[in-house]
């Protein structure tokens, strides 16, 4: 099995886009990419705008080839929408999702807004989309409907991909809040797992919650020989530090997603404002 991912936070955008090679397919899971579009009362910045241009252009490469694509949810960092904003990835730019076969989340705990979103692409290419909630499937398994944190943002769907007895799991917008869906991680038995981690950069995240989910983490690398955590907790760099003391703690079990593709840290959003207050800042 090979996992590459493709867009994430420390990579520069606001995505959980992995590409996995396995049993002779190209599965791409959860093919989305976005900019906060006003964070700290700030446009993006020109560098956040160049490295999504280079994020969606290589998950656009990866689509080309695709086997198989993963829908965990509706948000508009996580799939090709109908009607794409200025920074998101479009169904039109991926012409090869007609031809993939598609495994998504079933209608079930959508908000409105996700419905719709899930009901124009369902129109745009001309056929239903699946619901493959606790679906089991060759090397597949998915998940029931789990939360997707503590947002109220609705649910999200869990994947699991086995291959010659290596298993990953995605595990996209959890946050690690939800206990229910850790424990379903463990029971799956993973190699690695990839999922997001708190938003601690949001006021409305208590220390409890923090607590809770730093036990989750742990609970995980105890389960897992890598634990990729990213997406929602690297949009500050309060959940870098977080993140840095768990890998610490965890002797490098932990790690965000730049980290695993031996990449530089580049955590835009969370240093929008200094790329406009220190124009030469060395990246």
């Amino acid at each position: 099995m090979h996992i590459e991912i493709l867009g994430a936070e420390s990579l520069g955008v606001r995505s959980l886009c992995c590409l996995v090679e396995a049993a002779g397919g190209r599965i791409v899971l959860d093919p989305g990419v976005a900019l906060d579009e006003g964070r700290d009362g700030l446009v993006p910045h020109p560098r956040q705008v160049e490295v999504c241009g280079q994020v969606r252009r290589r998950i656009v490469e990866a689509m080309a080839g695709a086997s198989d694509v993963v829908l965990s949810h509706y948000h508009g960092d996580h799939m090709p929408l109908a009607s794409p904003g200025p920074h998101q990835l479009g169904a039109a730019q991926v012409p090869a999702l007609r031809q993939a076969r598609l495994w998504c989340k079933g209608p079930q705990g959508l908000s409105n807004l996700s419905r719709r979103r899930r009901e124009s692409l369902s129109q745009f290419l001309g056929r239903e989309l699946p619901d493959c909630e606790g679906l089991t499937l060759g090397i597949f398994k998915f998940s029931s409907s789990v939360s997707h944190g503590s947002s109220g943002l609705g649910t999200v769907m869990m994947t699991r991909i086995q291959d010659a007895g290596e298993v990953m799991v995605h595990a996209s917008d959890i946050q690690l809040l939800d206990r229910p869906a850790v424990r379903q991680i463990i029971d799956w038995q993973p190699d690695l797992v990839v999922s997001s981690g708190p938003p601690l950069h949001l006021q409305r995240i208590s220390s409890r919650e923090s607590e809770l989910a730093w036990n989750n983490a742990l609970c995980l690398a105890r389960s897992a020989a890598t634990v990729i955590l990213d997406h929602h907790l690297l949009r500050s760099q309060e959940g870098e530090a977080w993140l840095d003391r768990l890998s610490e703690k965890t002797d490098g079990r932990i790690m965000c997603a730049s980290d695993f593709m031996g990449r530089p840290r580049l955590l835009l959003e969370a240093w929008r404002e200094r790329l406009y207050m220190s124009p030469s800042m060395d990246l």
